[in-house]
């Protein structure tokens, strides 16, 4: 068991409707001049947006707005907010919408008060040292970020996906509708769950075996993420289950579920090529690399691919072969994955085959010019990365 730190100082407001303590919210916590953040059109044609802005004006908020982010949230939709900040005077940044919309108000929020260049916080030259107060109005239960310490921006010159941990950044609030969800498509319901589980399995699998309450609660998120997927598919307006599903979005990503345990978060480091290269729904893309990396690393530890096998996926516990046992746990893994529509390797996430010329640029991508490894369940060199690609590519 390791020494650990928990901290979670995000206000959550749960509920029915929470959306209308919004403008108490931001006075909360300081704010007077609010850049609005958000994405496509569902914000507006829900009629979300205009709700949110009508919310703050009439408790005297002023508010300046900027849609257009995009999944795997792009560094130029940073600059733009970036200088937009800067002209307005704005000192508080509300998000509606999901990951990429708060992961894409995180950037902003340090780049405002950076002097430099955004990006030296994502290529590790730089530590921000403050942030402008955010906020946010969570519509897309997936990425987490409305309780964590991390975000992810995608800088379009070499297609270029990185994350950036940094405690300053996170959400003084999180205000939760689960009803807000009803109208996602199943797909991104789907990527969504994916997503929420693995935030829980890169923690979840380690070489530290003693925090059973820690891996009790892990379980419990996979098992009820794994259940609830269903229910909504076949009924998206069922309000338990999205609310499951969007309280266990923010669990599986608040720390929670790690305490006392060393991650591992070579699945998403992967993943980050994959998208970064081919602009992949992000929960699509884990889905179609962790079945590889599963079977490239199990040995390290198969006790700890049992006990998921077991208490996550409902597989009899085959005591004379536990090898057998854990790679079943994979296979009913990925059953499920198909099961609500997610791809399971690399053709069927892309809709093709991938070249080996795309795999070695992924390789050089994910381990830095091959100057540094991923992962700590299996610490992955370069040839590592390039033997999970393959197999996730069919080779």
């Amino acid at each position: 068991m390791k020494d650990f730190i928990y901290y979670a100082p995000t206000e959550v407001v749960f509920g029915k409707d929470s959306e209308q303590e919004v403008a108490l919210l931001v006075k909360k916590y300081g704010g007077h001049k609010v850049l609005v953040h958000y994405g496509g059109g569902s914000a507006v044609r829900s009629g979300l947006l205009d709700k949110i802005c009508s919310l703050l004006k009439e408790g005297g908020i002023e508010t300046v707005l900027l849609g257009g982010v995009v999944p795997n949230p792009r560094l130029s939709k940073v600059h733009e907010g970036i200088a937009l900040c800067k002209k307005e005077g704005v000192d508080f940044i509300l998000s509606v919408g999901g990951g990429s919309v708060i992961d894409s108000a995180k950037a902003i929020a340090c780049g405002v008060l950076y002097p430099g260049e955004v990006w030296d916080f994502y290529a590790g030259k730089a530590d921000a040292e403050a942030y402008l107060p955010m906020g946010c109005v969570l519509t897309i239960p997936a990425a987490g970020s409305e309780m964590s310490d991390s975000s992810v921006i995608t800088n379009e010159d070499g297609d270029i996906k990185v994350g950036y941990s940094n405690n300053l950044s996170r959400q003084k609030f999180a205000i939760m509708n689960p009803e807000r969800t009803y109208t996602l498509p199943p797909y991104q319901t789907a990527a969504g769950v994916t997503d929420i589980m693995m935030h829980t399995m890169e923690r979840y699998f380690s070489h530290d075996d003693d925090m059973t309450l820690t891996d009790a609660v892990a379980e419990a998120v996979l098992r009820t993420m794994k259940d609830c997927i269903f229910t909504v598919l076949k009924d998206p307006k069922d309000y338990r289950a999205r609310a499951q599903i969007m309280w266990g979005g923010s669990l599986a990503h608040n720390d929670l579920t790690g305490c006392g345990t060393s991650g591992d978060w070579a699945t998403h480091q992967l993943e980050h090529e994959l998208s970064g290269m081919f602009d992949a729904t992000h929960g699509a893309g884990l889905a179609a690399i962790w079945p590889s990396w599963a079977r490239y690393v199990y040995k390290e530890n198969v006790s700890r691919f049992v006990r998921f096998a077991v208490n996550v996926m409902d597989v009899p516990n085959d005591f004379t072969d536990p090898e057998g046992t854990a790679l079943k746990g994979i296979e009913a893994m990925e059953r499920f994955y198909h099961s609500i529509g997610m791809p399971i390797n690399i053709p069927e996430l892309i809709g093709k085959e991938i070249t080996d010329e795309e795999i070695e640029e992924m390789v050089r991508k994910c381990s830095h010019d091959y100057s540094i490894t991923q992962g700590q369940f299996k610490v992955l060199k370069p040839q590592d990365m390039l033997n999970i690609y393959r197999m996730a590519a069919g080779r």
